[in-house]
């Protein structure tokens, strides 16, 4: 294989391994650490994440728990979650809060497995841009003789195959996405 098809493999295998971060910050009817990533709480005069403020816990399905190590952050966090779109409300005792994931309705469902395909579709093209970039280094390559054009073919024939193998990834991790949404 040449270095060109080894590289855009490399690119495309982070591009299916960002798609699956996507996946995970969709929120299904279980509780799930991966709904609060991202969250910036503002603590100790700068932005940190929730999880470096506090221990994050799922003590139920339906529900995370976050303790934070210095009880005055609690508004912090209060704070920091209502801003973010995750569409949850905390509940804090001034010790603990926590996040109770409510049971998703039939239309939320659905709204949610079509945001799905939008991510899965997105990072499909993002596959497809990945190969015809090392196409056109290819056809560079042929162009300035680097490479024959029998080995043109080859490459493109091997970068095709490669580009079908991590959409069908993209496309199994959606289908068992969409199970899990769907599944009450």
């Amino acid at each position: 294989m040449s270095d060109v098809i080894l590289e855009m493999a490399e690119k495309m295998d982070k591009s299916v391994d960002a798609f699956k971060v996507e996946l995970a910050k969709v929120r299904t009817g279980r509780a799930s650490i991966s709904i609060v990533d991202g969250i910036m709480v503002d603590a100790y005069g700068s932005s940190m994440p929730l999880n470096q403020v506090g221990t994050l816990t799922i003590p139920e399905s339906r529900m995370i728990a976050i303790q934070p190590w210095d009880v005055q952050m609690v508004p912090a966090i209060e704070k920091a979650i209502l801003k973010s779109d995750v569409g949850l409300t905390p509940i804090s005792d001034g010790k603990i809060v926590r996040l109770n994931i409510p049971q998703l309705t039939e239309e939320r469902r659905k709204d949610l497995v079509k945001q799905v395909k939008k991510v899965a579709e997105e990072f499909r093209v993002a596959v497809r841009n990945i190969r015809r970039e090392a196409i056109d280094i290819l056809k560079k390559q042929k162009k300035d003789k680097e490479i024959s054009e029998d080995d043109l073919f080859r490459l493109q024939d091997e970068a095709q195959s490669e580009t079908d193998a991590y959409i069908k990834l993209i496309d199994e991790a959606t289908v068992a996405k969409e199970g899990e949404v769907m599944e009450v």
